[in-house]
């Protein structure tokens, strides 16, 4: 779990940037939040980590860690068998909403309990896993915040890619350890490449290690790489992107962020306005809104984001019609 004293210095920096809202919370009571990742915990925080996005957004709604609030986070460091264990763990502690993030994280809370709130945040069919009853009324003890809408824009941006790279024959794409998000994403990336001209290479990370994964992607002979929409590729996103930047690769994300730092397009939403939906829900059933009764919040506001300093660096000239189609361009 995260060293307190680590997440304190990170409230001790949002306090200091004056940042702090007039919502104020009750004086005399200690709200306790609970946090249930299959992630390790990131050895440095950075400020886009959900730890930081978290860190602010609650205080900007007037909870104060170490007065009326404490955020307890738990990270499985990759095993899924400890997630039981975890949520058990914070069942017992007493938290007042679960913050379960991916599908095994959500299974093991709902197994530890019935009656603490808990909000899910991942890329995932709620519906289809038999977490919620339908996502405009969750139904039990459940609600929560998805990374992209009803589908998984795969052919969306399978269609970019290829107008990003016309000559685009074969395309990597890469996926987490835990295949939960491949199964999710593939079915419909194998429909729509035949009438793209497109052959794919699905390639799964293995041991943490993305420099062997990349000797994998590159024996594929790939023109280009997709990179699927799974926050394991959000927490890992720099070493992928170094890879795409050395081995020359278009590669296109889910995260408007994950461009910004040198991956070359995306077509999706902010994940930082994600986690900070997050928040919201949790500051809702804090206040007393019902999670059964509170609809699974999906994003709207999709873009494309392209980075034409990283189309320089990997000798790609991004046509004229795919940067007239982007929403922000990186120079």
């Amino acid at each position: 779990m995260t060293d307190r004293r680590t997440f304190h210095r990170i409230l001790g920096g949002v306090l200091a940037a004056g940042v702090i809202g007039a919502r104020a919370q009750p004086a005399n009571r200690v709200y306790r939040v609970g946090v249930l990742r299959p992630t390790p915990a990131p050895p440095t925080l950075d400020p886009v980590s959900a730890e930081v996005v978290w860190a602010k957004a609650f205080a900007h709604m007037g909870y104060l860690e170490g007065r009326n609030f404490h955020l307890d986070q738990r990270y499985a460091d990759g095993d899924p068998q400890r997630l039981q264990a975890l949520a058990r763990d914070l069942v017992q502690q007493r938290v007042d909403v679960i913050v379960a993030v991916a599908p095994g994280a959500v299974r093991a809370a709902l197994e530890a309990t019935t009656t603490i709130p808990i909000v899910f945040f991942g890329n995932f069919d709620p519906v289809a896993a038999g977490f919620v009853q339908s996502l405009a009324r969750p139904g039990r003890n459940v609600t929560g915040v998805l990374i992209a809408p009803e589908g998984t824009l795969g052919a969306k941006k399978l269609e970019l890619l290829k107008l990003a790279v016309p000559s685009a024959r074969r395309v990597a794409v890469l996926e987490a350890e835990d295949p939960a998000m491949g199964r999710l994403q593939m079915p419909e990336l194998r429909q729509a490449a035949p009438a793209l001209g497109l052959d794919l290479a699905l390639i799964s990370v293995r041991n943490r290690d993305i420099g062997d994964t990349f000797v994998r992607i590159v024996a594929t002979k790939p023109d280009a790489l997709f990179v699927m929409a799974d926050t394991y590729f959000w927490t890992g996103r720099r070493p992928v992107i170094a890879q795409t930047l050395r081995h020359r690769l278009a590669s296109i994300w889910e995260w408007r962020e994950q461009v910004r730092e040198g991956g070359l397009m995306s077509y999706g939403t902010s994940l930082v306005a994600r986690w900070e939906q997050v928040a919201s829900f949790v500051d809702r059933i804090l206040k007393g809104a019902k999670p059964g009764e509170t609809p699974v919040d999906q994003p709207t506001n999709l873009g494309l984001a392209l980075n034409l300093a990283t189309a320089k660096a990997i000798g790609l000239e991004a046509p004229q019609s795919l940067v007239l189609r982007a929403d922000e361009v990186i120079r």
